[in-house]
């Protein structure tokens, strides 16, 4: 059994990936930013506090003395680069001072490569909206490669689709390199690939696509 923080807790992945984990019978500290707004994600093994992971200090009070981490956590009413990033930098001094080992980001899958090499948000006639938040995802990777860090982190991104929310759980994905892999995915199997790198991490320091 881990103990595992679990940032941007009320979100579709944040909430599956606490499920996911409080299932499996590991202890989960749930991060949000506003607890009043999301006390249904307490429960058995689950605790729910507040943080702000661009915020180094509230990474290490949430963090302190666990095992292992997730950032599902998103924002949209602030810059997508300032966001990421600004978040990147508090993962690392936060649960470095707090001696958590291990980090699996959600990444996305415009970050990640089309077959002839060229990476989604660079493809002809990508929306420059869409573009700008896909930045800010490839920003923050940027930062955790560069990063003189102990911590193994790991950044698994889905297909570029709008991801299933209905989708049972099938527990089955499949886990490669920067490549797309298909075309369909469900919230409920990233939740439990997330999970699967913390039991038993296979992939270090490194973007990975997953597929159905």
């Amino acid at each position: 059994m881990s103990r595992i923080v679990v940032f941007g807790a009320g979100g579709r992945t944040g909430r599956r990936a606490v499920a996911e984990a409080s299932a499996r019978g590991h202890r989960v500290t749930a991060v949000v930013r506003d607890p009043d707004r999301h006390q249904g994600l307490a429960g058995d093994g689950v605790t729910v506090v507040a943080g702000d992971v661009t915020s180094a200090d509230d990474v290490f009070g949430a963090a302190a003395g666990l095992d292992a981490a997730v950032n599902a956590a998103v924002r949209l009413d602030v810059p997508s680069a300032e966001f990421f990033v600004g978040g990147a930098h508090a993962l690392l001094d936060g649960l470095g001072r707090a001696g958590v080992g291990r980090l699996v980001l959600v990444g996305i899958g415009t970050t990640l490569e089309t077959a002839d090499g060229t990476v989604v948000h660079d493809t002809p006639g990508f929306p420059a909206e869409g573009r700008a938040f896909s930045l800010g995802h490839a920003a923050e990777l940027e930062v955790l490669r560069a990063a003189e860090t102990e911590i193994d982190w790991l950044v698994l991104a889905p297909p570029p689709v709008v991801l299933d929310d209905e989708a049972p759980r099938t527990g089955r994905y499949r886990i490669g390199g920067t490549q797309v892999l298909g075309d369909a995915f469900s919230y409920a199997d990233l939740a439990v690939a997330l999970v699967d790198e913390i039991e038993t991490p296979k992939h270090h320091r490194v973007l990975a696509a997953l597929g159905a």
